[in-house]
C-alpha cells in the first residue's frame, strides 16, 4: 500500500511540475511575441546629434524612436515643426507627420486615443484649433494643451505627440 501512495504523489508531483514547466513557455513565449516594435530610425531633417547621424566623426546611438507598437497600442513621439512661422500650417505639418508614422505603424487617425500638444504661445490655441478641427475624424481623440513658455526644442511652435490603437 506504501509503494502506491509513493507512486501516486510520484505522479502528482510529476504533473506539478509539467504544469508549471508548461506555464513558464507560455510566459515566455508571450513576452516575445508582446516585445515592444520600434521604428528608430531619424525623421528626415532631424538634428544629427538627436537621430543617430554622424557628428564629430563619431556615429551616435538613436536618441528617440520615430513610434513604438506595444500590445495594440502605437505610441507616437512628439512631431514639431520647425522651420515654419505660421501655427496652422506647422500644425497640418505635424499633424501630417503623425498620420504617416501611424499609418506605417498599421494604425490610423481614426484610431487615435490620446493627443498631447505644447504650443510656445498660449495664444495659438484658437488657429491651432482650426487646423486640427477634423484631422482625427468624427471621434476626436481625448487632447491635453499645453502652453510651455520656455519654448519647444527646435524652435517649434507647437509640438504634438499620440497614442493610438493599432
Amino acid at each position: 500500500m506504501m509503494k502506491s501512495r509513493r507512486a501516486v504523489l510520484k505522479s502528482m508531483f510529476a504533473a506539478v511540475l509539467a504544469t508549471g514547466a508548461a506555464a513558464l513557455d507560455s510566459a515566455r513565449a508571450r513576452s516575445i511575441v508582446e516585445q515592444p516594435l520600434k521604428r528608430p530610425s531619424p525623421e528626415p531633417g532631424a538634428d544629427k546629434r538627436l537621430s543617430g547621424g554622424m557628428t564629430d566623426g563619431v556615429r551616435r546611438q538613436p536618441l528617440i524612436s520615430q513610434f513604438a507598437v506595444h500590445e495594440g497600442f502605437v505610441f507616437v513621439k512628439g512631431m514639431g515643426e520647425h522651420d515654419e512661422p505660421d501655427i496652422r500650417k506647422a500644425t497640418t505639418a505635424v499633424l501630417d507627420k503623425i498620420e504617416e508614422q501611424l499609418v506605417e505603424a498599421g494604425s490610423s487617425m481614426d484610431k487615435a486615443l490620446k493627443v498631447t500638444v505644447f504650443l510656445r504661445n498660449l495664444r495659438d490655441y484658437d488657429a491651432m484649433n482650426e487646423a486640427y478641427r477634423g484631422r482625427f475624424g468624427d471621434q476626436p481623440p481625448v487632447r491635453t494643451t499645453v502652453a510651455c513658455y520656455n519654448g519647444i526644442p527646435g524652435n517649434s511652435l507647437l509640438e504634438i505627440d499620440c497614442i493610438a490603437a493599432r
